[in-house]
């Protein structure tokens, strides 16, 4: 599989770690640099922010995709190469997935949740087949993880071979699935 534009979700706050933007800023250098089109929530905080203006910095391309209502709440980019309004959130969702290879997940909270559980769902349903990255910055996703673990042990899911999830624990990892 060849990746050429990369859905990133991710936390519209920076959280409370600074790995989590050092790591995320990193992650936005290499998808620059390897030609790798970053497409996410089109917000200017937070690691959001980070990860396109690290990717901006270095020459990448990088496509928001941000509905109305949040423009103001997440400080919608206006330095990004694409930026797409959007209505709701179901209709970001949809965009997002529609143009990207593949997914990655980094700290956030509930949308970026949201976000991974719908590519789950979809995955699981043959909607679609896309490979979902998890940067497991100090260990952010360890429980979420596990718990994953937990429902497929206890028979609550399909079969987690529909979903396949790569854990990653340095951004650099990502390099030779590009």
């Amino acid at each position: 599989m060849h990746i050429k534009s990369l859905a990133v979700f991710c936390g519209s706050k920076a959280g409370n770690n600074p790995r989590y933007t050092e790591d995320t800023a990193a992650l936005g250098v290499i998808l620059a640099e390897k030609k790798v089109t970053v497409i996410y929530g089109g917000g200017n905080k937070g690691i959001m922010g980070a990860v396109a203006n690290a990717s901006l910095a270095q020459g990448g391309t990088v496509v928001g995709v941000i509905p109305e209502f949040l423009a103001s709440l997440e400080h919608r980019h206006d330095a990004l190469t694409e930026t797409i309004s959007t209505k709701t959130m179901h209709e970001r969702k949809q965009i997002l997935y529609e143009r990207c290879d593949a997914a990655i997940i980094l700290p956030g909270g509930f949308g970026t949740l949201d976000e991974l559980f719908e590519m789950l769902t979809w995955n699981q349903l043959d909607l679609h087949s896309k490979r979902i990255f998890f940067l497991n910055t100090c260990g952010f996703y360890d429980h979420l993880l596990a718990h994953l673990k937990l429902m497929e042990h206890e028979g609550f899911l399909y079969s987690m071979e529909k979903n396949p999830i790569t854990v990653l624990g340095k951004p650099e990892e990502i390099e030779k699935f590009l």
